[in-house]
């Protein structure tokens, strides 16, 4: 008994240690976007409370100035195209793969995981000269394109859950006359919700907080994203610490929201497809 109640507080005790770390930015970075100008002048400290809990200022100031609703409508379009089509590919391939019999589909498959080993970052010459021959540099169609054809991890976690569905639905619709489309349509596809889920909720949060390609890709102001337009807040406010504290609050605020809301999708779609 005595181990198990060292155990157990030492569980607790790193619990709350890794608890703090993480809280501990998040809090110093909202702190710091309810003071003002005067304040941060005087060296308050990163924790220290504002003389205004409700200061709103430097909020309006990085929405308007930093033009945060024409890069939420950006970052909105970018994802409605992407997950889309990354949920619409993945989905297909993953029946494809497992499904259909064709020559080199070992090969495939482990071509699938060498793509996934690669670094992007070490063929982002030979991307950008493809993006730029199809004249897609400088759109929205970059970063919509790229998201969609580069996400293997995706195809992975629909193929587990593909694996998992009976051949004997495929057979039975196959006696009723129905293809291979119409059986992907009417039994996979509507079988496969819990890894919709889990694809969604992953692939969007990562497009929402990825920096470098909207960057890459999509030089013009105009077609700023979360992330780029939170960048550009280094030149005009590059010491207004507690401008930029606030449009980070501003661009973290939505993923936390939509993380501690469905996160028991993310932590059930996986535990499924590993234990499948």
């Amino acid at each position: 008994m005595t181990r198990r109640a060292v155990a157990r507080t030492l569980v607790y005790l790193s619990l709350i240690a890794a608890t703090v770390v993480v809280l501990l930015p998040l809090a110093a970075v909202f702190l710091t976007s309810l003071k003002s100008e005067k304040e941060m002048a005087a060296g308050s400290g990163a924790l220290a409370l504002p003389d205004d809990l409700l200061n709103l200022h430097n909020y309006a100031t990085a929405f308007q100035d930093g033009r945060m609703l024409a890069a939420f409508a950006n970052t909105a379009i970018i994802l409605l195209f992407a997950i889309g089509g990354t949920v619409l590919i993945g989905s297909m391939t993953a029946y494809a793969i497992d499904r259909f019999t064709f020559r080199f589909k070992k090969l495939v498959v482990a071509l699938f995981l060498v793509a996934a080993l690669v670094p992007g970052v070490t063929t982002q010459v030979a991307t950008f000269q493809i993006v730029n021959s199809f004249g897609m540099f400088d759109s929205l169609w970059a970063p919509i394109v790229l998201y969609m054809g580069t996400d293997i991890v995706s195809i992975y976690i629909f193929l587990q859950f593909v694996r998992s569905i009976p051949t004997s639905l495929d057979e039975a619709a196959r006696l009723d006359g129905a293809g291979a489309f119409t059986i992907y349509r009417k039994i996979i596809f509507p079988l496969l919700k819990p890894a919709v889920a889990t694809v969604v909720i992953v692939k969007g949060i990562t497009t929402y907080n990825d920096f470098y390609i909207p960057f890459l890709y999509m030089p013009s102001e105009d077609l700023g994203v979360i992330s780029t337009s939170l960048f550009r807040f280094k030149g005009p406010f590059g010491a207004h610490w507690e401008t930029i504290s606030a449009g980070a609050v501003l661009v973290i605020l939505p993923t936390l929201i939509v993380f501690l809301l469905l996160q028991r999708f993310i932590y059930n779609g996986f535990m499924k497809g590993a234990t499948r």
